[in-house]
Formats: structure tokens, C-alpha cells, sequence
């Protein structure tokens, strides 16, 4: 036997990538009692004939003992940790990664779309929710056509995210605002390499782009969408952001606090010049947004949802995220099946996944809308007895049609008078998870709606709108609880998360990924809890996300299950048989994964998913 043959025997996990394999996958390399590796040659860590063939992930988790950041975009990360390593706190590095994420990813963040916080107060030991939800403009008629929803001035819903930013900083945040937004600024005046991704985006939205002046100026320089890795500037945004922080700046200097200096910037925002332009230019154009809309708007700080799954308690967003419903029901039901006793990768493990979100999707969908207009049966669709209900119509062996959502007496059922079956609209989201060195935590994730959000650019702002009032996120059918009113809040699936073991941190996570986010994290928080993978590991397994036609808001929908193309051959077979109508879909296709994950010894390890540009950074 060759030496390099024998040390390979010896040491079975030693070789390159299999020591990266068996971190990832938490298996211990003691290296006390083997032989000292080579530096060079054959037996080196790094020789060509040592590496493995595959391994379980494609990215090493990020180590944090002092805090870090996982976020959609390396610069947002970057600009998160640039924070924290400055003192700040985990709010000052969600905003700070925020505001880059504007600037870098703005198919689907902006300081004028919409979104949810999950918080940890660690002093406390609390989990707040914050909604930063913008409405539809008073003046919005009902009974427009839906797709005057999808893009354009009428689709515009009431900026929101800014107002999150501000919340955020003051309950939780140290460090001013101009600070907050340095590296937001800069990116937008100076430009920054756009990814390959974005400019793919931008080539596919260029149509809708182009109609409107002020997107095409921005995101169709010459008329043409930039190329990959070009240097791509947002002017507007850089003056609109930096206004912001002079706000601030000018308050302080003129004897102000920094709860009042903050408020300064925020009323810039809301009331004051960006206000008006956004009004101005809204009504030039037949939009329906105007100042009243803006100054009427309030973030909401509330208590999360939440439920207990295998002895940890499970934080989410409350209405109008229809997420934290989603991903409570779904844990409960899947609680009465030991997942553990089945191969995590087969189909029969799959199968009561993918029923679980069948079954729950059909009750979210039939009563989850805006709480101020109406009374969802919140905490029946919470409970472990109504999961219980729920679980028992489930047939192991059979794929069931999909349902109607359970008939709950405290509820009035949804009038479906005009049974248009218009097909709805996906959404495009962006997630960012942090920790700090005091033990805070937040999740964030924000969106635009639908790609690009409205696609018009408001007037000078450099902003983008959210289109929270396209279908999907609004119900097609008149009478449902969800059909688009003024003033009305839409659905998101927006539900950043937050696991404690004990009243102490285990997970912070967040995804986009608009209909697939609850389905994503649900999947995620399964390998992470009933498989027991490492965070990297449970975010790079495959994944599958149910899609219905027209929607989840129709029993009887026909219901497609898109599976990655890494799942194994066998496991499609067995859930064909089943009854299952399968899409195969690319090998990294569906969400994104950013979270943090406490192992048992303490470490808190950050992951990023490679499905998108998402990097975790700690330090």
C-alpha cells in the first residue's frame, strides 16, 4: 500500500474536501493521535489525489464568536459586520446591511418597500415582531383591473421599510444614522459591481423598465440594461439616502437627541421632501399615493406568533405575514410523525412535508388578511388540537387533493362571488439574520413584491415601490377577506424567525423567495431540528415548493410539487406512485436561505445559501 493509500485509511476524514464535509456535517477530527500531516506532496491536506469526489456542502459555515451577518449580498454582510465591529449593535447592522441591499440587490429591497423584523432582546430574553407594512393609497379603487396591480403608478403601496429602519435603530440601535447608511451611500454614488444575477433580472424586466423615464435612466443607461460586473450607480438614491442622514445630522447639531435626531430623518421621509416628491410625482402620472398616505403610515411593533416544536419555541410574524401562520401549522402538524425514525432523504419523510403544506396552505389562504378589517381565527390555526384535526385528513400513503380550508365557527366563511381564476404572482424578497456580541439577534426580510416591485422609479428618490397589491398577495375573488380594499394591508410571506432552547438563542433565519419562503424555512428548521444537520448542510439539502394553479386561494387547485434536480431519482418515483404531480426544477432553485445557528457547545455559526449571492461574514 502507497503512504498517501495508508494515511487515506487511517484518516479517513482528513482529505481536503472531506475535512470540509465532516465539519459541515459536525463530525469531530481529532488529530491528537494520528501523524502530522504533510505540507507538501502526496500526503498534503491539499493534493490533488486527496480530494473527494462530492461533498455535503458547498460552503463553510461562518464562525462568530463576537457576532456577524448573513445577508443576501456579500457588500449588505459586510456592511452589517463594518457595524457591529464598530460597536454597534445587531440593529445597527440590519440596518446598515439593509440599506446596502437597496443599492446592490434592488429587484428586491428598497427603503420604500415593505417587510418584517424578528428581534431577541437578549437583556430581556423577549422576541418582538416589527411590521414595517405599508397599505393601499386611500384613494386606490377596488374595482380596478388587477393587472393595473402588477407594475406601473396605480401599484404603488405606502412606502414602509424606512420607517422599519428608523424603528429598528431607535428600540435597539447605538450608532447614528449616518453611519447607519455610510456604506449605502457610497455603493450608490460611486457605483458597485453589479452581479450577474441582478443584470440577468434587469434584462428580463428591460420591457417594463423602459416604459417608465425615470427606471430607465437608472437601470437602462443608453438604453440598454448594464452588463455583468459593471459599475452600476444609483445617483438618486445616493442624494435621497444622504438627505436622510443630513436630517439627522442637522437635528443633532441643533441640540437634538438621538431618539429626536432620528425622528428628524424619519419625518424627512414621511412628511417632509421625499414625501412630496413621491406625491407629486404619483399624482403627475394617475398614480394614487399622496401625502396623507405617507404621513398617516406608522411601523407596528407586536408580539410574534409562535408554538413549541420538540421542546423549542418558535418565533415568526403575525398578520399580515401569512408566513408565521404558515410555519406554526406546519410544524404542528408534522410533530405528531417522529421524523427522526425516517430516512431524511426519502420519500415517505417528503410526502408528510409536502401534505403538511398542502393542508396549511389551504387554511391560511382562506382566512389570513389584514387584522384591522378582519378577525382571523389566529389563535385556533395556532393551536395543537386544530393541528391534530388537520394532521388526521392526511393519508401517508396517498397525495390528497387540495383542500378547502377548515370550516371555523369563529370565522365567517369567504363569499367567492366572482370566481375569476387569475393566475397570481410570485414575489422577489431578500433576508439578512444577525448576531451580536451581547447576545441580540434579528432576522429581517424585506421585499418590493413581484420583481423590481412597481418598476418605476418615484420622481428624484432613486426609490422603488412595493407592489403588494398585485394578486398573490391579494386575493382575486370578491368577498374573500383578502381582496384589496384602501388602506387595506396585503399579505406577505415575509417571516423572519427566531428559535430559543431554554430561553436562550438556538436559530435566527429568514429566506425570500415569496410563495416558497414559509415552505423554505419549514424545511430548513426540519433538517436543522429532526435531522440534526449543521447549518450549512440543512441550508444546501434539497428542496421542493408547492405550486398551485391558479392559486392557493382556490380548493381544488391543482397542485404541482417543484423538486430541485438533486433530489434522487428513487425518492421521484415513489412520490409519482403516490399521486404526486412533480416538477423538476433546477439543482439550487428555491429560496435563500441567511441564518445562525447556536451548536451545542455554544459556537454560533452562520450560514449563507448558494442559491443565490448570499454570504455570511462573522468576526
Amino acid at each position: 500500500m502507497r503512504d498517501d493509500d495508508r494515511d487515506r485509511a487511517a484518516t479517513p476524514g482528513l482529505a481536503r474536501r472531506e475535512m470540509i464535509a465532516a465539519g459541515l456535517a459536525g463530525v469531530a477530527v481529532g488529530l491528537t493521535a494520528r501523524p502530522a500531516l504533510a505540507q507538501s506532496g502526496d500526503r498534503a491536506p491539499d493534493a490533488p489525489r486527496t480530494g473527494a469526489a462530492m461533498v455535503r456542502a458547498h460552503r463553510v459555515e461562518a464562525p462568530m464568536p463576537h457576532g456577524g451577518v448573513a445577508a443576501g449580498h456579500p457588500l449588505a454582510a459586510m456592511a452589517g459586520a463594518r457595524m457591529l465591529m464598530k460597536g454597534g449593535s445587531a440593529a445597527d447592522a440590519a440596518v446598515a446591511a439593509m440599506a446596502v441591499m437597496n443599492v446592490v440587490e434592488p429587484w428586491a429591497s428598497s427603503a420604500a418597500g415593505n417587510g418584517f423584523a424578528t428581534c431577541l432582546d437578549r437583556r430581556s430574553g423577549k422576541v418582538h415582531s416589527l411590521a414595517f407594512t405599508g397599505g393601499a393609497p386611500a384613494l386606490l379603487d377596488p374595482d380596478v383591473d388587477p393587472k393595473e396591480l402588477d407594475s406601473g403608478h396605480k401599484a404603488v403601496v405606502v412606502p414602509g421599510a424606512f420607517g422599519g429602519w428608523i424603528a429598528l435603530a431607535r428600540k435597539f440601535g447605538r450608532l447614528p444614522l449616518s453611519t447607519l447608511l455610510e456604506p449605502a451611500i457610497g455603493y450608490a454614488r460611486d457605483g458597485q459591481p453589479l452581479d450577474a444575477s441582478i443584470a440577468m433580472f434587469i434584462r428580463r424586466q428591460q420591457s417594463v423598465l423602459a416604459r417608465y423615464p425615470t427606471s430607465a435612466a437608472i437601470f437602462l443607461p443608453g438604453g440598454q440594461p448594464p452588463a455583468p460586473r459593471a459599475i452600476f450607480p444609483n445617483v438618486p438614491l445616493s442624494r435621497t439616502l444622504q438627505a436622510l442622514a443630513d436630517a439627522e445630522t442637522q437635528a443633532l447639531k441643533g441640540g437634538a437627541s438621538r431618539d429626536g435626531a432620528l425622528q428628524a430623518a424619519y419625518d424627512h421621509f414621511y412628511t417632509g421632501p421625499v414625501a412630496q416628491e413621491m406625491s407629486r410625482f404619483s399624482e403627475a402620472n394617475g398614480g394614487w399615493l399622496r401625502m396623507a398616505d405617507m404621513a398617516a403610515y406608522q411601523p407596528v411593533w407586536e408580539d410574534p406568533v409562535s408554538t413549541q416544536y420538540r421542546g423549542l419555541d418558535v418565533y415568526c410574524s403575525p398578520l399580515t405575514s401569512r408566513t408565521g401562520l404558515e410555519l406554526c401549522e406546519q410544524l404542528n402538524i408534522v410533530e405528531g410523525w417522529d421524523l427522526s425514525a425516517l430516512p431524511g432523504d426519502g420519500a415517505d419523510f417528503t410526502h408528510r412535508l409536502i401534505e403538511a403544506i398542502k393542508v396549511t396552505k389551504a387554511d391560511v389562504y382562506r382566512y389570513a388578511a389584514d387584522p384591522r378589517f378582519v378577525k382571523a381565527p389566529v389563535a385556533t390555526l395556532l393551536s395543537k388540537e386544530f393541528a391534530a384535526r388537520r394532521r388526521a385528513m392526511i393519508d401517508l400513503r396517498r397525495a390528497i387533493a387540495f383542500p378547502e380550508g377548515a370550516a371555523l365557527a369563529m370565522a365567517e366563511r369567504p363569499v367567492q362571488m366572482a370566481m375569476a381564476d387569475d393566475r397570481t404572482r410570485g414575489g422577489d424578497t431578500t433576508s439578512l439574520s444577525v448576531v451580536d456580541e451581547d447576545g441580540n439577534a434579528i432576522a429581517v426580510t424585506t421585499t418590493v413584491g413581484g420583481g423590481f416591485g412597481t418598476s418605476v422609479i418615484m420622481g428624484d428618490t432613486g426609490l422603488l415601490c412595493n407592489n403588494g397589491l398585485r394578486l398573490g398577495s391579494t386575493s382575486p375573488y370578491a368577498g374573500h377577506p383578502n381582496k384589496v380594499a384602501p388602506g387595506k394591508r396585503a399579505l406577505l410571506g415575509n417571516g423572519p424567525v427566531i428559535v430559543l432552547e431554554k430561553g436562550r438563542l438556538k436559530l435566527v433565519c429568514g429566506t425570500p423567495g415569496g410563495e416558497t419562503i414559509g415552505q423554505t424555512q419549514f424545511q430548513f428548521l426540519v433538517n436543522v431540528i429532526d435531522r440534526g444537520l449543521p447549518i450549512q448542510q440543512a441550508i444546501e439539502a434539497p428542496r421542493f415548493a408547492l405550486d398551485a394553479e391558479p392559486s392557493f386561494y382556490k380548493p381544488g387547485a391543482a397542485v404541482t410539487v417543484q423538486m430541485e434536480s438533486r433530489f434522487d431519482p428513487a425518492i421521484v418515483q415513489a412520490l409519482t406512485a403516490m399521486g404526486h404531480r412533480l416538477e423538476t426544477v433546477g439543482a439550487f432553485a428555491i429560496g435563500s436561505i441567511q441564518g445562525v445557528l447556536v451548536d451545542p457547545s455554544g459556537a454560533r455559526m452562520g450560514g449563507s445559501d448558494p442559491r443565490r449571492m448570499g454570504y455570511a461574514v462573522g468576526y
